[in-house]
């Protein structure tokens, strides 16, 4: 599964970014296979606590669409939700997902088109990425292109939505697809 698809031929494939990414007053990657744990890697480069924002742009149902914060998360909570909603993260494209610490100033973002942008520490999170294989280069969007929202994965989103007391505020305009 992944969270885009793109047109090859008369066929829809998966789209999958090769691991690449440009530095300078920002990190912009690509996420290889929208592998939510690249996003716990990365996080180890900003101090904790984190606070999660999870953008729901799409609603197929789980909760209103919004600006949904969650309260400061330990290391070890925000790697267990990466890991506990992994096959939702990867798969669906109905969301953005946010990772910012206070501490360090600090924020990921994972994007509907599976696009990483960082902020914060960019000569950590460079070397970081270095560290997992990545190389310079421009993470492209395929176009044409599709997002995926996946019926069978509707009961995992409800449960993000259940994962933490958030707070909710509306999308803001730079939020609606």
């Amino acid at each position: 599964m992944s969270r885009i698809g793109h047109l090859v031929g008369d066929q829809w494939v998966a789209h999958s970014h090769r691991p690449v990414f440009t530095a300078d007053d920002r990190i912009v990657a690509g996420i290889p296979g929208s592998n939510p744990s690249l996003i716990g890697h990365l996080a180890e480069c900003l101090e904790p606590p984190y606070n999660l924002l999870y953008v729901l742009h799409t609603s197929r149902g789980e909760g209103e669409p919004g600006r949904y914060q969650s309260p400061a998360l330990s290391r070890d909570q925000l790697m267990e939700f990466l890991t506990t909603f992994a096959p939702f993260l990867s798969g669906d494209g109905r969301f953005d997902l946010w990772v910012h610490s206070p501490a360090s100033g600090g924020t990921l973002v994972w994007d509907r088109h599976d696009r990483l942008f960082g902020y914060g520490p960019i000569d950590r999170l460079s070397d970081k990425l270095t560290s997992l294989g990545f190389i310079e280069g421009k993470p492209e969007i395929p176009a044409p292109h599709e997002h995926h929202y996946r019926a069978e994965l509707d009961s995992l989103a409800k449960q993000v939505i259940a994962a933490f007391e958030w707070s909710h505020s509306p999308l803001r305009p730079e939020d609606e697809q």
